[in-house]
């Protein structure tokens, strides 16, 4: 069976590496979808978190990492997977997560999301806190992959300077 892991991915952090880990264990194929969403004004380009998450997810067995700059749903017919797998930390994540399961669903009869928690010790974190702390000097190397790390705090130098 094949599933949809999509996101802004900006960064992707070890909960999301640890998501997609026990889902490959339930899943033939998974898909990580990164989002264009510049919408939401990202830290890194829609090709450094493509890049990223390939290096991120790099040998774990069956998961492949496309992108999309459309309708999640329009994107899915595409690929003809109608799984989509998102997870949830806290209660106040399901509120929106179910909104966002209800209207594919409505969007396509066939879209079914399935829904996974991350490891209780990532249950904090998101990426939106891994920019701030970043951004504002903070060490975050605990809270994402190794080359996400080093990347980041790269560009984050390349940014001071200027």
């Amino acid at each position: 069976m094949e599933i949809l892991y999509p996101g802004t991915f900006d960064p992707i952090t070890n909960g999301h590496l640890d998501v997609i880990e026990r889902a490959s264990k339930l899943f033939d194929r998974i898909i990580v979808a990164v989002a264009k969403s510049e919408n939401k004004k990202p830290l890194f380009s829609w090709e450094e978190r493509i890049m990223l998450v390939k290096e991120s997810v790099n040998g774990i067995k069956g998961v492949e990492v496309d992108s999309f700059d459309c309708l999640l749903i329009d994107y899915a017919c595409r690929k003809n997977i109608f799984n989509i797998l998102r997870s949830l930390r806290v209660a106040s994540d399901f509120e929106y997560e179910l909104q966002l399961a209800l209207m594919n669903r409505k969007l396509h009869k066939n879209c079914e999301t399935i829904f996974l928690m991350p490891n209780q010790k990532y249950i904090f974190l998101s990426s939106s806190m891994v920019r701030e702390i970043a951004l504002l000097g903070g060490d975050c190397e605990c809270f994402v992959p190794k080359p996400v790390y080093e990347y980041m705090v790269k560009k984050i130098n390349t940014y001071a300077k200027h």
